[in-house]
């Protein structure tokens, strides 16, 4: 039986924004966790601001830190072994780091929803859809058994699944995998949360299924006025939908600006990296991707200098001894690049799409992709 609702638990979406702060701040946010092995520093730093109505991508390689970062704003991750060992996570100006697991309950899927990566997982095989959709309901605004059969019934509606007064009373092993991921945003959706965050929501799904999830997305975005948290390790899926794109690199942003800033401004090797492994629609000849080659450092024992050095075609001395400081250009658009404000090694080696190619006199040639480059 569903927990009723405290009464007296304040919403936290009722209340007004302080002002001068954002919906959501993330402030130098850093959780590890202590292992027999060592200390693996999974988010190592990362901060952001989002408002209502903004979207932000967030990715990188598996085991960047993505998925972890949005899990300790959700209050998800199990202490010990997790330790949060500095930093801020403030919603409507409160601190979601302070508030203990009652309140955090209250929180999440009334405030903050999320979409986890894997549908089948993530839903109960023993309960029914309009259950596990309804559960919310009950639990954050008081819906009798009734009064939220019938809403689970409009929310299935609304995401798109035909015969929705039929599906509610199915199993989740009755769906396709695109229609479970549908009902994950249904649950997600269901009590109109200030911020969505969707853990690669489009990852198991076929090309044209992927594409019905995010515009199913943007229109819930615009009808609610949400802001959303878009998590995935391919920059092509959030190059149409995302205002702002953070780049994670073995637990820490490597890059963060608006998403004009990342495609064509990008003043980071392995952002670069990423441009270039997206595929290009080539009709005339076939061009080889180029990958990032090698594998990501161990959280536990990281390289010296720049993480991502060991892999850079560009990497010098100075990379592998010196752990780089933060370059912030005026707008706020930041990198964690030795070379981020030298215009000239960010002309030569950037990808084509960037802006900043060209800036540089053209004797000097583009980087020997298949070499690499020196800087």
């Amino acid at each position: 039986m569903a927990r009723k609702k405290n009464d007296n638990y304040v919403d936290l979406k009722t209340q007004p924004i302080p002002e001068g702060q954002h919906l959501l701040e993330v402030d130098d946010l850093k959780m590890y966790f202590h292992t027999e092995d060592g200390i693996v520093h999974a988010v190592d730093g990362v901060s952001y601001t989002l408002d209502r109505g903004e979207t932000l991508g967030v990715v990188g390689e598996s085991g960047s830190g993505k998925s972890v970062t949005a899990m300790t704003i959700m209050g998800l991750i199990s202490m010990p072994p997790g330790k949060i060992e500095g930093g801020r996570v403030m919603y409507r100006g409160h601190n979601l780091l302070e508030m203990s697991e009652e309140e955090m309950q209250h929180v999440r899927g009334n405030d903050i929803a999320m979409i986890f990566q894997d549908p089948m997982t993530s839903l109960n095989p023993v309960y029914k859809i309009g259950r596990q959709v309804s559960e919310g309901l009950r639990l954050h605004r008081g819906y009798t058994k009734q009064q939220a059969h019938e809403r689970a019934i409009e929310l299935l509606d609304l995401v798109g699944i035909p015969e929705p007064e039929k599906r509610v009373d199915q199993y989740p092993h009755q769906f396709s995998g695109g229609m479970r991921q549908r009902v994950m945003i249904a649950m997600a959706l269901a009590c109109d949360p200030d911020v969505l965050i969707a853990d690669e929501p489009t990852t198991a799904l076929d090309v044209t299924i992927q594409a019905q999830i995010v515009e199913l997305m943007q229109e819930m975005q615009q009808k609610n006025g949400n802001a959303i948290i878009m998590i995935t390790h391919d920059l092509g899926v959030v190059a149409d939908m995302a205002d702002k794109i953070m780049v994670m690199y073995a637990g820490h942003p490597a890059e963060f600006g608006t998403a004009d800033e990342i495609f064509y401004n990008s003043r980071h090797p392995y952002t670069w990296g990423l441009i270039r492994s997206i595929p290009e629609q080539a009709i005339d000849e076939k061009k080889p991707l180029t990958p990032i080659h090698g594998n990501p450092p161990s959280l536990v024992n990281l390289p010296k200098g720049c993480a991502f050095a060991p892999r850079c075609p560009y990497a010098t001395e100075r990379c592998h001894a010196e752990r780089p400081q933060k370059w912030t250009g005026a707008s706020g658009h930041y990198s964690m690049c030795h070379y981020a404000d030298d215009d000239e090694f960010v002309g030569k080696y950037a990808p084509d799409t960037s802006r900043s190619r060209g800036t540089v006199p053209s004797a000097i040639p583009a980087a020997d992709e298949s070499k690499g480059g020196e800087a």
